[in-house]
C-alpha cells in the first residue's frame, strides 16, 4: 500500500517515476554502486538488480567518491 501512495504522490507532484530515473541514469552513464552490507543485511542478490549496478563496500566506494563528483542518495 505504501509504495501504490508513494507512486500516486510521485505522479500527482509531477515527479519522475523511479523507473524514469533510472533510464535518465542508464542514459547520462551515472555510476550506480549498491551497498554490499545493506545487500547482505535484506538479503539482495546482486542478480536482482539491473546489470549496470556495481556492488560495493564503504571503502571502495569512498575511494571512487574520493576522486569523483558525486551525488550519494541514502
Amino acid at each position: 500500500m505504501a509504495t501504490s501512495l508513494m507512486k500516486q504522490t510521485f505522479k500527482n507532484k509531477g515527479v519522475a517515476s523511479v523507473e524514469e530515473l533510472r533510464e535518465m541514469c542508464l542514459d547520462l552513464d551515472v555510476k550506480m554502486i549498491g551497498c554490499q552490507m545493506t545487500m547482505d543485511v535484506f538479503g539482495f542478490k546482486k542478480e536482482e538488480f539491473i546489470p549496470q549496478a556495481e556492488v560495493a563496500g564503504a571503502a571502495m566506494f569512498l575511494e571512487y567518491a574520493a576522486d569523483a563528483d558525486v551525488q550519494l542518495f541514502i
